[in-house]
């Protein structure tokens, strides 16, 4: 073959030749294909203007600035052989509670009076609701219909609300036979001196002890100490101006009583004698 044929058919050959970038894609396989190493000589028309390769340039020969044979358009959906999207972790689903079974009112009566059975101070319609998990608005009313039902019935003992709670009393018409029977020949009576004290810390309370002397004139550091030794006082702090502790008293004092709080201590003016303005003035 001479020169001329040999230019011929290089020019025929860089016309039909076509770059990887405009030949049409293929379908991605699952495994990468081999990457196209031969010539596609007359199945596509020939680039026209700058795009042409020159004659005399290799048939198989890219431009310089060519993307490889197997490499996809950019933009164009997923190039064979890129990797995909790692999968996102699963959340932990969030476990919910299962609500509490309702209890019906024969149950829920039940359990409350079992409760009450054992129960060494009073205790709130609150707590009684957490322990059976029911609501608050359920328990109060339940527990005013078994302190009337035990009132219709004429019990030896009632519910009472007292201290901020619920508790089993006995009736008073019985206080008789209870106290021979817990007694036993034995004492437990307050003095004279601890019922003035523990009067005047009730009704003044938070009080400090050098107060409760001078209301009643005698010394009553003793009596203090006893009646907090028997639960009925506590401290509750200090005085800002001296530094005294302050006394008042305790939920076992109302649960004695069987008040429910410290407003409901009968009035004192009943029982002050008519001259108490001049022995005030007196004592000052």
């Amino acid at each position: 073959m001479n020169d001329e044929e040999r230019r011929d058919s290089l020019a025929d050959q860089a016309a039909a030749w076509v770059p990887p970038w405009d030949r049409p894609r293929p379908p991605a396989p699952t495994e990468a294909a081999p990457a196209d190493t031969g010539s596609d000589l007359g199945t596509e028309a020939p680039l026209e203007g700058p795009e042409r390769t020159k004659i005399g340039a290799p048939a198989d020969a890219a431009p310089a600035d060519a993307a490889p044979a197997d490499a996809a358009p950019a933009g164009e959906g997923e190039a064979a052989g890129v990797p995909e999207r790692a999968p996102r972790p699963r959340r932990r689903a969030t476990v919910v509670p299962e609500p509490a079974p309702q209890l019906d009112d024969a149950e829920l009566r039940g359990a409350l009076e079992a409760i009450l059975l054992v129960v060494d101070e009073p205790v709130s319609e609150l707590v009684l609701a957490q322990v059976l998990e029911q609501p608050a608005e359920r328990v109060g009313p339940v527990l005013d219909e078994i302190a009337a039902g035990y009132t219709a019935a004429g019990h030896g003992f009632e519910l009472r609300r007292a201290a901020g709670g619920w508790r089993l009393y006995t009736r008073p018409e019985y206080a008789t036979y209870v106290e021979r029977f817990v007694l036993d020949g034995q004492s437990v009576r307050l003095t004279q001196a601890a019922l003035e004290t523990l009067a005047v810390v009730a009704y003044r309370q938070p009080v400090t002890r050098s107060r409760v002397s001078a209301i009643r004139g005698v010394n009553c550091d003793g009596v203090i100490r006893t009646l907090v030794s028997r639960g009925l006082i506590e401290e509750c702090g200090t005085e800002s101006d001296s530094g005294a502790f302050l006394y008042r008293t305790t939920t076992m004092f109302l649960e004695k009583l069987g008040l429910n709080s410290v407003d409901d201590l009968p009035p004192l003016a009943p029982f002050l004698p008519d001259d108490v303005e001049e022995l005030a003035d007196a004592t000052r």
